[in-house]
């Protein structure tokens, strides 16, 4: 028993010493990035079409879903605490993402080009994700902000449930 006080004790002080965890909207978001880089990474070791296609669609789903609650709720309630011109190139990264995806999904594994494309788009969210993520970044400045970003999680939380059975009944087989 003393050694799991002590451990909690030890934990809580390195917590307080490395500052507190994200707050939940940031938390989500970072959980879908981390989810779909596994995705890319395990796209690249597939070799059947029926295999890159689900796992496509399943990338495809997730990044749609989360750059509509980005859209949604994130970037504009963040416009004033994130500087705009960061905002506005995620808009249009966003926008060339969507492109890709559209037209990733009118093709076939089996068409050339499709694991180019497939590749590039990884490509470009890892790009988008770093610009997100780093030190002095859309969170970085969003967790500066005013906005209460607790909150806002239960909001893209329940938005992206809603979204999913939504948006999963859509996808192209």
């Amino acid at each position: 028993m003393a050694d799991t006080q002590k451990s909690t004790a030890t934990k809580a002080r390195r917590t307080r010493r490395t500052g507190k965890r994200d707050p939940l909207a940031i938390t989500l978001l970072k959980k879908d990035h981390r989810e779909v880089a596994a995705w890319f990474e395990e796209y690249e070791q597939l070799e059947a079409e029926s295999e890159k296609l689900a796992l496509f669609n399943k990338i495809a789903l997730a990044l749609k879903v989360h750059t509509q609650i980005e859209e949604e709720i994130l970037y504009p309630e963040e416009r004033g605490d994130v500087e705009d011109d960061m905002l506005d190139e995620a808009y249009v990264e966003h926008a060339g993402a969507k492109n890709l995806i559209a037209e990733i999904e009118t093709m076939k594994p089996s068409d050339d080009f499709y694991d180019a494309k497939v590749k590039v788009l990884g490509e470009y969210i890892a790009h988008h994700v770093k610009e997100e993520e780093q030190p002095g970044g859309i969170f970085a400045q969003a967790k500066k902000g005013d906005e209460d970003l607790e909150e806002m999680g239960q909001r893209m939380k329940a938005r992206k449930e809603q979204l999913m059975a939504e948006m999963a009944g859509k996808r192209p087989s």
